[in-house]
């Protein structure tokens, strides 16, 4: 059985959660805050979920999601995602993070500097352009005409093909955004992030040409 390592538990890393575990997977999470203080979310997972630090659960997982926002300066295990597939499922915002200049002026997608932060693992930004609580919600099987698509982007051809079969096993089809220099199109306020309620394969990859870059000064 595949074991997902999340690092992060707010409302992005468990729905996460729950999707893997409703999928067959275990998962081995981490906050902040020490596995103590996720009783009540590895009770509601059941026994295939299990708590750890953040260390332990990179270590723990064939691959790994990231569910918390990047800082400038590393605060990921390095060594534990050593050779791993890592899902990045952080938007940038800058009332939360400040302002990162590199990002701001178009130089780097602020994936492209998570990658940089891990260079022996193999970053996909997945995700991003979703709200959380639809994740289960709005899940359909392969085939139906309301099944909605997802965008992955990433240096690694593996780590998309990791990222596709997971949203295939979640219920979501799956538009290349690669690579993680082009991960700006489903930012906040991109077409595909208006419309991430409503978009299929095409409208997707539609959307995904519609992106224009935003500099910030």
């Amino acid at each position: 059985m595949t074991t997902i390592g999340i690092i992060g538990t707010g409302e992005v890393g468990s729905q996460i959660a729950r999707a893997a575990v409703a999928n067959g997977y275990k998962v081995v999470i981490a906050n902040s805050r020490g596995p103590e203080t996720l009783k009540g979310l590895i009770d509601e997972l059941g026994p295939s979920a299990r708590a750890a630090y953040a260390a332990e659960a990179a270590a723990a997982g064939d691959f790994a999601v990231i569910a918390v926002p990047l800082k400038l300066v590393n605060d990921m295990p390095v060594a534990e995602l050593a050779g791993k597939v890592v899902l990045d499922t952080n938007n940038y915002m800058t009332w939360r993070d400040g302002h990162f200049p590199m990002v701001d002026s178009g130089e780097k997608t602020v994936h492209e500097l998570r990658q940089e932060q891990l260079p022996t693992s193999k970053v996909a930004k997945a995700f991003t352009h979703i709200q959380a609580p639809s994740l289960l919600r709005t899940a359909r099987p392969a085939g139906d005409p309301a099944r909605r698509a997802l965008s992955v982007s990433s240096d690694h051809p593996e780590a998309v093909d990791v990222v596709t079969r997971l949203y295939d096993q979640f219920g979501f089809d799956t538009v290349d955004n690669s690579p993680l220099s082009e991960s700006w199109r489903t930012a906040p306020g991109q077409p595909a992030w208006v419309q991430h309620a409503r978009q299929n394969r095409e409208q997707l990859a539609r959307n995904l040409e519609l992106a224009e870059p935003v500099t910030v000064t």
